[in-house]
């Protein structure tokens, strides 16, 4: 294409909203208000080529129908307003109530799949709870956070994280995904690491541990 895929982001509108009601110097990237988002940067050592790459592709995803508004950054102060919407994702959801975090990945491919299918089982078993995804979507990585509907009981919500984060865990199984993409299982994702690991998995892992930390003092609370 003449330029590299650098970065390729995913962003759901809800998302977009948390971000420019809760964080100062944000702005709408696009007029229309799309419901997602995708934040793309190439780059390329030859001069213009990335430039010449990008229009070249949104001008394909405009003819086939893929996309429905698009902006370039014109210099760095603009590249940085696209990116601090990204990541300003997170921090945007606290003023909302917080929720429950999934840090997930699944075959790129199915990434639609997932996320249509995650989010009708949530909502069938938490009503009205507000779905904010965002990640990278060239590895599949998707941070799939569920927060309480506005005006919820939010500490009755979070009592039930662990029954809505095994709906969503679940279906990352069945999509040959991971439930945890890219932090670790740390001391939350331990137990149910063994619902989606096998035996010879966790197997392998106790073997490493016992083999580097026999006395377990790296950690002691995390992984087996």
């Amino acid at each position: 294409t003449g330029g590299g895929v650098e970065a390729f982001e995913l962003m759901k509108r809800i998302g977009m909203e948390f971000v420019l009601r809760h964080i100062p110097d944000t702005r709408e990237p696009l007029e229309s208000m799309p419901p997602w988002y995708v934040l793309i940067e190439l780059v390329s050592g030859e001069p213009g080529a990335a430039d010449a790459a990008m229009e070249r592709l949104l001008s394909d995803a405009f003819e086939a129908g893929l996309i429905i508004d698009a902006a370039i950054a014109q210099n760095d102060s603009q590249r940085a307003d696209f990116w601090k919407v990204r990541e300003e994702q997170s921090a945007a959801q606290k003023p909302e109530g917080g929720g429950w975090k999934h840090d997930v990945s699944v075959p790129v491919s199915r990434i639609a799949d997932f996320l249509d299918e995650a989010t009708a089982a949530v909502q069938r078993f938490e009503p009205g709870a507000r779905v904010s995804a965002f990640g990278h979507v060239g590895d599949g990585n998707m941070h799939y956070d569920v927060l309480c509907a506005p005006g919820g009981d939010h500490a009755a919500f979070i009592s039930r994280w662990a029954q809505g984060s095994q709906i969503v865990h679940d279906i990352v199984a069945r999509y040959d995904g991971s439930i945890s993409a890219e932090h670790g299982l740390g001391r939350l994702k331990t137990d149910e690491a063994r619902r989606y690991k096998s035996s010879l998995e966790i197997a392998t892992m106790q073997a490493i541990r016992q083999a580097i930390d026999p006395n377990r003092i790296m950690n002691p609370a995390v992984l087996f």
